[in-house]
């Protein structure tokens, strides 16, 4: 038992006081003769006993009285003695991910969450809350108690060990006090483990909502699967987590209007086709009826106009391959002797390819350096018979590494950058047993600088990359080399001119970073803005003579179809969607995270909280025995006889 004012207590000494009295008798008794006194005798002994009984629980009464007076006023209580004398500190983390709408006993897992927080945390109780976007430093549930309510989903989720740094700097520096960091969440089961380092300072309360039901059919994807003149097939992909289902509706819509419908049967996974006119802009989305995750019932998409990528092929050899490479439908492609280029056309293409030039004159490496300024790509493929001079000119303002020398030697192109952007797609997996291509001469490069695509046995650079500007070291010649023959050649050179341009795709994920180049022309002070019906957004964009490229991560943040406006003119569309990374209800088992306090509720994790840190007061006891006292006393001198 502990004391908030302790110092009352000196005032039990003074309880010695009517003890004194009590002992010493200051009234002193006169004798007086009588006669025959014998049976006054005998009463007066039984007289003076019952008396000093009496006089003996009265005293007692008082003091126990005045001593629970006194215990009562220095306020006597029961609590951790450092739970008492030092701050508490309440974080909380609330996960609004998608996954949070999965249905609970109470409604979904979130809505349940932000209620029982408003029930059971004291409404002026200090604490700090947080979710994937919102942050509540030191407050009280109270002062937000209606953002709580208007809480929505959020697309983006925060790394559990993101969580925890963020929960932690949440907290003072105040040593002394008592820190609770309580995580809310379902705990979905991710690449990244849930692991909580021992803090002496911090005590971890993991708190995990479970849904009763974790099956879940979502829309995964969507892509052109055929392609011919009057009609596009449109493949969707989608995945059921749950019982099988016999029949699943999913409907096609443009716009707000019904074009097609469907019925599947659906185990796992299951790919059903629409078929839509090719030679119009198309708005659409694709729609299933599921009941438990709503964010992935739909799939947005749009099909624009369709452009073509400009490459100019400067050329001094065969450019035949460039022509089965480049071919109408995607590319606008001219070809053009060295000896007949037109310097002016080269500042409105999006790749411009140096097929085996012997030389570069000054005025073409001027024109090249303005044209790469200006977000242009270029593709160099060096001659059998190059200047290096001129080559290594060009190599140097693109911070390429040199030619050196030449080396006449086979050899085979074996290493493949598998991460690299161009090759990142091609692969389902890291090849071992390629037919590799080789080479029989090529040019030996000063440095390593710059990113290797492909690269020989012994790690010397192919092709190589900075910034927009490829180059190869070796002549791609049919007497030089078989790469033309090989399998490689055709995503590479590919990709290549796709990137030069980055047209804009079906639809975008959103909180990736996306890089759309937007064939336009604006004026100085002229601007794009995504716009649609809930908001109107600048993106991040970089302006060129013949295009504007757009970066968009954070924003936009909610799914849908929006428009690319320069002021009221509307350029391209663009359509986004959000990850499908949680569609999947699978969750950690929270048994093996160590370090940490587990709950099943967050009115079990608020309450466990309270009982660490509550006081008993125990004043009101002392208050109560002084009148049982009291009480006590006057029955003794009123019915003791």
């Amino acid at each position: 038992m502990q004391f908030k004012n302790p110092e009352i207590l000196y005032a039990l000494l003074l309880l010695i006081i009517p003890i004194i009295v009590h002992l010493f008798q200051l009234r002193r008794f006169e004798k007086v003769a009588f006669t025959n006194v014998q049976f006054l005798k005998n009463i007066t002994l039984q007289t003076r006993k019952s008396s000093q009984i009496k006089k003996w629980l009265t005293l007692l009464t008082r003091l126990l009285l005045l001593a629970c007076i006194i215990i009562a006023f220095a306020q006597p209580y029961q609590a951790n003695k450092n739970s008492f004398t030092t701050t508490n500190e309440t974080v909380i983390y609330l996960d609004n991910s998608f996954s949070m709408q999965a249905k609970g006993d109470n409604g979904t897992l979130l809505n349940a969450a932000v209620q029982n927080l408003i029930e059971h945390v004291d409404e002026n109780e200090t604490i700090s809350l947080f979710t994937n976007e919102l942050n509540f430093p030191n407050t009280s549930i109270k002062a937000i108690k209606n953002d709580l309510i208007q809480l929505s989903y959020s697309p983006y989720q925060l790394e559990y060990d993101a969580v925890v740094l963020k929960g932690k700097k949440a907290f003072s520096k105040d040593k002394g006090s008592i820190k609770n960091l309580v995580l809310i969440s379902d705990f979905q089961q991710k690449n990244d483990a849930l692991t909580l380092e021992s803090d002496s300072l911090v005590n971890y309360r993991l708190v995990q909502l479970q849904p009763k039901n974790t099956g879940n059919v979502s829309v995964d994807s969507l892509y052109i699967s055929k392609n011919n003149v009057e009609t596009l097939e449109l493949t969707v992909m989608l995945s059921n987590q749950g019982n099988p289902i016999e029949t699943l509706s999913i409907s096609l819509f443009e716009d707000d209007q019904l074009m097609a419908k469907s019925a599947v049967s659906i185990d796992d996974n299951i790919e059903t086709i629409f078929t839509i006119p090719s030679n119009k802009s198309f708005k659409g989305k694709v729609t299933i009826d599921d009941a438990n995750l709503n964010y992935d019932n739909t799939l947005y998409f749009n099909l624009d106009k369709k452009e073509r990528i400009k490459v100019l092929v400067i050329n001094d050899a065969n450019a035949d391959f460039l022509r089965k490479l480049y071919s109408d439908d995607e590319f606008d492609l001219t070809i053009v002797n060295f000896n007949e280029l037109n310097y002016n056309s080269i500042i409105d293409q999006n790749l411009i390819v140096l097929n085996e030039l012997k030389d570069i004159p000054n005025a073409l490496i001027t024109s090249l350096n303005s044209f790469s300024d200006d977000g242009g790509s270029i593709l160099i493929i060096p001659s059998y018979e190059s200047g290096l001079n001129t080559y290594n000119q060009l190599f140097n303002i693109f911070l390429l590494p040199s030619f050196s020398s030449k080396i006449s030697s086979e050899k085979r192109i074996t290493k493949i950058n598998f991460s690299h952007p161009l090759l990142a797609n091609v692969f389902d997996k890291k090849v071992d047993n390629f037919q590799y291509p080789k080479v029989n001469s090529f040019y030996k490069l000063s440095n390593s600088s710059g990113a290797s695509v492909l690269s020989f046995e012994d790690n010397a650079a192919f092709l190589i990359q900075s910034n927009n500007v490829y180059a190869f070291s070796a002549s791609l010649n049919e007497s030089n080399s078989n790469f033309k023959n090989s399998p490689l050649i055709v995503p590479v050179l590919y990709n290549i001119g796709k990137q030069s341009l980055k047209l804009p795709r079906l639809y975008y994920t959103i909180g990736a970073t996306n890089t759309i180049d937007i064939n336009t022309n604006l004026l100085q002070d002229e601007i794009l803005r995504l716009d649609n019906a809930e908001a109107s957004i600048i993106p991040k964009q970089q302006t060129y003579s013949h295009k504007v490229q757009i970066i968009t991560d954070e924003y936009p943040n909610t799914a849908g179809i929006y428009e690319i406006k320069n002021k009221d003119k509307v350029v391209r569309h663009l359509s986004y969607n959000y990850d499908r990374n949680e569609s999947r209800l699978n969750y950690m088992n929270l048994s093996q995270v160590t370090n940490s306090l587990k709950n099943s509720s967050v009115a079990s994790a608020i309450d466990d909280i309270k009982s660490t840190t509550n006081v008993n007061e125990l004043w009101k006891w002392f208050v109560i025995f002084a009148i049982a006292f009291l009480i006590i006393e006057m029955l003794i001198l009123k019915f003791l006889k």
